[in-house]
């Protein structure tokens, strides 16, 4: 971590929130990168600070914390520490760096946190981090979220949010980052959604029109009776544009676009 700040100056994006500061370049750099580790290792601030003969007690280093370690300046840190790993690659060796795969982890946490819930899958209380990881192993997001939070919202925000370099095009996830709504945003938000779908045996595609199976001999197990209503599409396009675009712009949050369309009930009409 050390020689990687050294190349990239991540440490300038961790400005004060304080009036003015009048520590060093130095000082400061040395502090910032103990509580870095601490917190990055989950030693915490006290152990970093009776460990090692580095000089500095756990009253600086918690001050240093307070002031400079939020989650704003740690994204701008993550973001220059990302674009220069990216800079440096070798395409010839590295690829152009366009896929990116995401998942989830649960981890558990106190039941006072505000974000603690119980996951019906993994049989207990804890949060989400969804992580979106290039394909050569480069984290360019990750998430906290609630075990209830929506895969394929996390999945779509990762992809809209990273702010690095890379240009997603192609998006790898599991069958709960997937679903019929989650093909259609990727589709208008021009990236391809390539999930690993458990359920695939028994999907059906919908005819584009009566007729012409002829076409698509290969196909015919896989095609259902129904056909595309081109109608419906042409009648509510404004509204997909709309809300594609409010996704793109992040005036509304995927979770809450996407609750629209897939919450029981009534569905939404587009």
């Amino acid at each position: 971590m050390k020689y990687a700040e050294f190349e990239t100056d991540f440490i300038a994006e961790l400005t004060s929130v304080a009036a003015r500061e009048n520590l060093s370049k130095g000082v400061l750099r040395r502090r910032l990168l103990l509580v870095l580790f601490g917190l990055g290792t989950n030693m915490g601030i006290k152990r970093v600070a009776v460990t090692g003969k580095h000089g500095e007690s756990e009253v600086t280093l918690r001050r240093v914390r307070h002031l400079f370690v939020n989650q704003a300046n740690m994204r701008a840190a993550l973001v220059k520490l990302v674009n220069a790993a990216f800079a440096t690659h070798d395409e010839m060796w590295w690829g152009s760096g366009t896929a990116c795969a995401s998942d989830s982890r649960k981890f558990g946490s106190w039941s006072s946190n505000l974000m603690t819930a119980w996951h019906q899958r993994y049989r207990g209380s804890g949060v989400m981090i969804y992580w979106h990881v290039e394909r050569k192993s480069v984290c360019i997001y990750s998430q906290l979220k609630s075990c209830s939070a929506s895969g394929v919202a996390s999945m779509i925000e990762g992809v809209l949010r990273h702010c690095t370099d890379m240009d997603v095009d192609r998006q790898y996830t599991d069958t709960h980052g997937a679903s019929i709504v989650g093909f259609a945003f990727a589709h208008m938000l021009g990236f391809k959604l390539m999930p690993r779908l458990k359920n695939i045996g028994s999907a059906r595609l919908y005819r584009p029109a009566a007729g012409g199976d002829d076409a698509w001999p290969h196909l015919a197990p896989v095609l259902s009776t129904k056909t595309i209503n081109w109608d419906l599409i042409r009648q509510q396009y404004d509204q997909i544009v709309k809300y594609s675009t409010a996704l793109r712009l992040g005036t509304a949050e995927a979770e809450q676009v996407l609750r629209r369309f897939t919450r029981g009930g009534p569905k939404h009409p587009t």
